[in-house]
């Protein structure tokens, strides 16, 4: 059985903006306002992860401090950083699927800061992400669900499965339904496998919404890509739903409105409707 810890990060309130005046690191400086200023220091926290769990030793609490860490790189490059909706994570006791859309790595950087003091989870991810070096140490340690995105059939049966065992033993899963990571919202890409665990597992949903790129995937190489500093960054979590119906479209429909519209709001890029290329995007 998983258990709970008391864990402390400045994340307590129901929402979180990054001060205006928030001061610049030297990196900043040192690195001529380069992406370094962000890797440099974003990779050693991944090694130091990493390096706590080859030793067994990556304690919900580190969890939350290093992912903190990461929260004030964001910040010190110059990123905004904002959270609505925290207290909805609270709101029940027990396992729940954690449902959002997906657009960078910074995500995995920085959720332990504000839900791990109030959850303990982990990912349904790739699983070439476990062949990295130390991140996948890390994956491994959270107890993260690998998907191979080759057989369809073969992955939703292990996200059923493996998800449920998660749900019994009291751990929250987080599920991006998307294909890949996108800083385009598509509503066609959005599958209904995370209503279809939480049916499946007997458990709530939590609608989570996000803006993350500042950190902009790389047309090389995909997972080093441009810091956009002018690009505020947005977690948002809705109203737990309870209870998920036979078919679960009403629930997954709700889910992908929620995020749609606060993709929209926050300026971000949202897909057409009816399949269209076209992209809308809404300045704030």
């Amino acid at each position: 059985m998983f258990t709970s810890e008391n864990i402390t990060t400045p994340f307590t309130e129901n929402s979180y903006d990054t001060p205006e005046n928030f001061p610049r690191s030297v990196w900043e400086y040192l690195t001529l306002g380069t992406r370094a200023s962000f890797y440099l220091r974003n990779f050693y926290v991944f090694y130091d992860s990493g390096k706590s769990c080859r030793a067994n030793d990556f304690s919900g609490q580190k969890q939350a401090d290093n992912s903190v860490k990461n929260f004030r790189i964001v910040e010190s490059c110059g990123g905004k950083i904002h959270l609505r909706g925290l207290d909805n994570l609270s709101r029940f006791p027990g396992p729940a699927i954690i449902i959002g859309n997906h657009m960078s790595l910074l995500e995995t950087a920085l959720m332990h800061a504000f839900i791990r003091p109030r959850r303990e989870f982990c990912f349904v991810i790739k699983r070439s992400l476990l062949d990295i070096p130390y991140f996948g140490d890390i994956m491994r340690y959270l107890g993260c669900i690998p998907v191979d995105r080759a057989n369809p059939r073969d992955d939703f049966r292990t996200v059923m499965e493996e998800g449920k065992k998660r749900a019994a033993e009291g751990k929250t899963i987080v599920i991006f339904p998307q294909a890949t990571r996108s800083e385009v919202f598509d509503p066609a890409q959005f599958n209904t496998i995370g209503v279809k665990l939480a049916r499946h597992a007997g458990v709530p949903v939590i609608p989570m919404a996000l803006r993350t790129d500042f950190l902009a995937n790389g047309r090389l190489v995909k997972d080093l890509g441009p810091i956009r500093r002018r690009n505020p960054v947005y977690f948002e979590f809705g109203e737990p739903i309870m209870e998920i119906s036979p078919s679960g479209k009403a629930e997954h429909a709700h889910i992908v409105e929620f995020i749609r519209g606060r993709v929209s709001a926050w300026g971000g890029k949202v897909a057409e409707p009816h399949g269209g290329s076209a992209v809308k995007e809404t300045a704030l």
